[in-house]
Parts: structure tokens; sequence; C-alpha cells
């Protein structure tokens, strides 16, 4: 079963909440066939609801695409923020720990196969949405990036690094650990952890052959 496919895949356990189990199928869905082809009977009966109890729950198909951005981006958020938290501030070994971290980081949130397929959807539906298209976008990659570069800057100020601009080192770091993952298989394809490990060990060393501290 190929990645996709799993993302459009019922769980066998249904989620306790029927909003939850809602807003499951829902992205199953908009994921697997587009909005527009998209009915909410379809839906109620993945979730194992009624029609009316989507409705009452959420709202209708569009409102539908609104919460489950929300849902997702939310989750997303607080993953990525979990995994920052694992940040090396003073770490052993700069270059194993920071690969080590950047491995997490795209294997737990660049590479989180929900949120990449919900990205690929938004840039389809974006002409109908695009309020909401640009409000995920700055929630998304933006919102994220001063609570990354607060990392770097602890590590410059603790003499692991030598940067005058945590923001901009961040931006480099997240672009060269990302620069070698596979595309040929499409976004919605979780790289293998072999890919991960070896993009992030090009990255980090090539970030660092950049913003290492001199000697």
């Amino acid at each position: 079963m190929s990645q996709i496919e799993a993302l459009a895949t019922p769980s066998v356990t249904r989620p306790a909440s029927k909003r939850q189990a809602i807003l499951d199928a829902a992205k199953r869905a908009f994921v697997r066939d587009g909005i527009g082809a998209v009915g909410i009977d379809a839906i109620a009966i993945d979730a194992g609801v009624s029609r009316q109890t989507v409705y009452n729950q959420i709202g209708d198909k569009d409102q539908l695409f609104v919460a489950v951005v929300e849902d997702v981006t939310t989750r997303s958020s607080a993953l990525l923020m979990a995994t920052l938290a694992t940040f090396p501030d003073r770490p052993g070994d700069l270059q194993a720990d920071l690969t080590d971290f950047a491995v997490r980081l795209l294997g737990r949130c660049m590479c989180d196969i929900d949120g990449r397929a919900l990205s690929l959807l938004l840039v389809r539906e974006s002409h109908r949405f695009p309020e909401l298209f640009e409000t995920w976008h700055q929630y998304g990659p933006g919102k994220d990036w001063p609570a990354l570069a607060a990392c770097f800057d602890r590590l410059a100020r603790n003499g692991y690094l030598d940067i005058t601009d945590a923001s901009l080192a961040a931006r480099h770091f997240m672009a060269l650990i990302n620069a070698d993952l596979p595309t040929d298989q499409g976004p919605c394809v979780r790289p293998s952890e072999e890919a991960l490990r070896s993009t992030a060990t090009l990255g980090v060393s090539t970030f660092l052959r950049a913003f290492g501290a001199r000697p």
C-alpha cells in the first residue's frame, strides 16, 4: 500500500470524538478526490455518522474544508514545537547532533504525509479559498521561523556557530536539509529513513561549512 493510499484508508479504530472522525474522513476524501468531487454523504458514511451530524458538528462542505485545514495545521504546529524542544543547545558533537535533529525535523514535520498531502490540496484549491491559503501559508511555513531562529541564536551565543542573522541561518538550514529529498515519487510519498538521513547529513555538512564557528 502506498503512503497516499494509507492516508486515504480509514483507520480500523474510530476516534472517540464524532467531530474528529468527521475531520479525518473529510481529509481523506478531499485529498483523494478533490473538494469539488466530494459529497457530504460520502464523508458521513466514512465517519460513521449521519449527514445531519456533519452539519451539526461543523457545517457545509466549505466550512468542513476550513475545519480540516485548521485541524491539520494546529496538530502540525504542535508537533513542530515538540521537535524544536529536542534541538541540541549544547551539543557534544555539533555535526552529529544537528544531523540527528535534522532527521527528526524532516521525518516528523517536513515529510509528514498528512501535512504534505494537505499542502498539495491547498495549492490545488487556492483559487477557491485565497484567504485561507494565505493564512495557511503564513501559519505553516512562516509562523514558526522565529522559534527555529531562536535555536540557532542560542548555538551562536554559546560559541558553536558564526552567524550575525539567526533568521537567515534558520532559513538556510531548512533549505539545505530539504534540498536533496527525493521528489520523483510525488509529494505525498514519504521518503525512506535512508533518504532522510542522507539529505540531512549533506545539508548539515554544507550548513556548517558556511556557518560553523571559525577556529
